[in-house]
């Protein structure tokens, strides 16, 4: 894919400083770009290489002003972050376009598929499945009876998507996404042993979802287990049963939930948290990495460690933590100088 500097500004709102027919086929990092490359400047550390980036174009705030010469043509925007993005989907969007049914692929006669979908090779559908229009369904992934899968979603080779599942529109699972597996549920017995609890439920996820690759959500024991609109999940992610994140969170690599925890709406999670069960996380919520949440966490609160507190808190007791061994022996001092005093 082509695109000159003023095809950008137009698909962008902005406006250009330099070369309108500047030209470029790829994109690239600002500190390594070369010519025919698009880069963008966001973050303000990068600037010393916009004075020697061999970009042909590239994306800065409106506002900006150089302070030294550039050889870059620059397309002055609103939001580089968000408009490279914008660019990202263009470029990527000129890729091999997947259409058609595959003729090694197995879909049951009862199951129904819209207008545009794609199914790879060995990929297999279900009975009763009801599917919509342009979806992408790759090589190998198995989709179970009576799933339901909205308009435009995209389903990467080796994911499952287990029985009576819903998935909504604009979604996109990555490769080797498990979707409606058994929770965890097992009961003691007087013997010692457990006996398994039926995981009788389902799996919702609703519209502009994006799960990582070998993340799992297991289906509900009763109800639902529930995904909201927009949420986004990184890779290895595991979600237990009857657990519900609301909309527009978004939750990084290792993490874990477990069973009937519910999580607030624009939360943001870091990576390798472990989240007990039967808890309520409250909305806009920032939890730190490896952080454990043992408690119900309000609105707006930020934490951090484990047991989690608040990150405040937490960094004014790690200045304390990390000079312990300094405090011990100041301690033991005091403690001689007393008892030669005795």
């Amino acid at each position: 894919m082509k695109y000159t500097a003023s095809e950008i500004a137009e698909i962008l709102d902005g406006f250009v400083v330099g070369d309108d027919d500047a030209c470029v086929t790829s994109i690239a990092k600002i500190e390594e770009a070369q010519k025919g490359s698009l880069a963008f400047l966001a973050n303000p550390k990068y600037t010393e290489f916009l004075y020697s980036t061999k970009a042909s174009v590239t994306l800065v705030r409106d506002s900006f002003q150089p302070e030294k010469d550039i050889s870059t043509t620059l397309v002055k925007v609103a939001d580089p972050y968000l408009s490279f993005t914008t660019m990202l989907s263009h470029f990527n969007g000129s890729e091999k376009k997947y259409n058609g049914i595959h003729n090694h692929s197995l879909i049951d006669s009862s199951a129904s598929l819209g207008t545009d979908c794609y199914v790879g090779p060995f990929a297999t559908i279900g009975s009763g499945v009801k599917i919509g229009n342009n979806v992408k369904i790759h090589d190998h992934v198995v989709i179970e009876s009576d799933v339901v899968i909205g308009n435009h979603t995209t389903i990467f080779s080796g994911a499952k998507i287990l029985s009576k599942s819903k998935i909504g529109a604009n979604c996109i699972l990555h490769n080797n996404v498990v979707i409606g597996s058994d929770g965890f549920g097992f009961s003691p017995t007087a013997s010692g042993a457990y006996e398994k609890i039926p995981q009788t439920g389902s799996v919702l996820i609703e519209d502009d979802v994006e799960i990582g690759s070998n993340s799992t959500i297991d289906r509900a024991t009763i109800g639902q287990t529930i995904i909201r609109q927009g949420v986004k999940l990184d890779n290895l992610i595991q979600i237990a049963h009857n657990v519900e994140v609301g909309a527009h969170t978004v939750i990084a690599a290792q993490t874990g939930i477990a069973g009937s925890s519910k999580i607030g709406s624009h939360c943001v999670i870091g990576g390798q948290v472990g989240i007990a069960g039967h808890l309520k996380i409250g909305n806009r919520v920032q939890i730190q990495g490896q952080s454990g949440i043992l408690r119900n966490l309000k609105d707006d609160e930020k934490v951090m460690g484990y047991p989690a507190i608040n990150i405040l808190s937490y960094n004014k007791s790690y200045v304390h933590f990390k000079n312990l061994n300094k405090h011990i022996k100041t301690l033991h001092k005091l403690q001689k100088k007393l008892t030669d005093n005795g």
